[in-house]
């Protein structure tokens, strides 16, 4: 039980705290607004000192391609068109439960405006039981916990292109729209075997969604990326070229090009965007897009009106003049929709939720088939059950 009077206690300096960090943050701004300056007449000089530096950088900076000074206004969405959206949950596996087993469900919806079809709002559920699969990743030192989301974010991929297959049509756009990021940094730290497992299908479904010409975006609302700022670290640099492991090796934080951090791209495009504006286009510099082939991953800052959001493309969404205006357009669109988030993202995540009252009926539903199969002793742990029938 929470101890509100504790906690009362320890917020007592919160508010003078919050009120510096917002005067330091201020600070940081204002320096990165400087820098900008700097770096716009020197962005083809620092473009090409960035891809010089390679691997000799310290960190992680995307790729300008298009003028630093740009803001582009978004149009909105042709009345009829169409958004398609997944989303994923889970249950996870326990061993005090009474069988070792874990679900995966994945939120669909179809909206269609315009063109007086019925949307479509489910969720398709996966009970992965055998030992084949709950334990296939063990081989690569990865926990089946761990194996579960990186296999809910293969399924809303996969599922996601199956639902464009099914609705699209010729004469009205669509949009596939997933939460989060399409760069999957988490992959970087698994084994190769692991990353081509898990990316293969993803990858073959966005070659679908490209022979289908419908547009993919990964909408990343309150972004903690910095990939886009680093980029003026170079304008920051004293030295007349940046080699981070010759100049200052071993420094991060510390480094005489950071001066703005812990600053984030989003902070700094608030102030620089209007409603209805975007970014200049970026390349990302992760080092997990070696694996993606053609599909690299271009991202650009999108004002919504409540904050500014980071919209993910593939390249070749981007390399495609009518894709990228009208995934843009199709974006904010939903996003007003919505009242501050796209619609078709709040809904498939309202689908794909399992709550208390699900986890209980499902693992009912798997005690009453053990016992129709004959198995004996079938029941939680001790431990489970004590804790659900506590007198606390």
């Amino acid at each position: 039980m929470l101890d509100l009077i504790k906690i009362a206690r320890q917020m007592q300096g919160i508010s003078a705290h919050l009120s510096q960090e917002a005067t330091a943050a201020q600070r940081r701004i204002e320096i990165a607004q400087r820098l900008m300056g700097q770096a716009l007449p020197r962005q083809a000089e620092l473009t090409t000192h960035l891809a010089e530096a390679g691997a000799s950088l310290g960190f992680a900076a995307a790729t300008p391609i298009e003028p630093l000074d740009l803001r582009g206004r978004v149009d909105a969405a042709p009345d009829a068109h169409t958004v398609i959206a997944t989303d994923g949950s889970q249950i996870s596996p326990s061993h005090h439960e009474i069988a070792y087993c874990y679900l995966l469900n994945t939120g669909r919806v179809v909206l269609h405006y315009g063109q007086s079809r019925f949307p479509q709002l489910d969720s398709l559920p996966e009970v992965i039981y055998r030992s084949e699969d709950l334990y296939a990743a063990r081989q690569w030192g990865i926990s089946t916990e761990e194996w579960m989301g990186h296999r809910r974010t293969m399924s809303e991929a996969t599922v996601l292109v199956e639902l464009v297959a099914e609705h699209q049509t010729s004469t009205v756009p669509t949009l596939a729209l997933t939460d989060g990021s399409l760069i999957y940094w988490f992959l970087e730290s698994l084994p190769v075997a692991a990353q081509e497992v898990i990316l293969e299908p993803i990858l073959a479904a966005w070659n679908q969604l490209q022979a289908l010409r419908s547009p993919l975006v990964g909408y990343l609302s309150a972004s903690r990326s910095s990939e886009g700022l680093n980029f003026l670290r170079l304008a920051a640099c004293p030295y007349p070229t940046p080699d981070c492991q010759r100049h200052c090796p071993g420094q991060t934080d510390g480094a005489p090009c950071q001066v703005f951090s812990p600053l984030r791209d989003v902070a700094y495009w608030a102030t620089a965007l209007e409603p209805g504006q975007r970014s200049p286009l970026w390349r990302s510099s992760a080092d997990i897009l070696r694996r993606y082939g053609d599909h690299q991953v271009y991202f650009c800052y999108l004002h919504v009106g409540p904050e500014v959001a980071r919209l993910e493309m593939p390249q070749w969404v981007v390399e495609d003049p009518d894709l990228f205006d009208m995934a843009l357009r199709l974006t904010l669109t939903q996003v007003q929709k919505g009242y501050g988030y796209p619609v078709a993202l709040a809904e498939a995540h309202n689908q794909a939720v399992v709550r208390g009252g699900d986890r209980t009926r499902f693992f009912a539903l798997l005690e009453r088939e053990m016992i129709r199969a004959g198995l004996k002793n079938v029941g939680t742990s001790y431990k489970e059950a004590r804790k659900r029938g506590s007198i606390a």
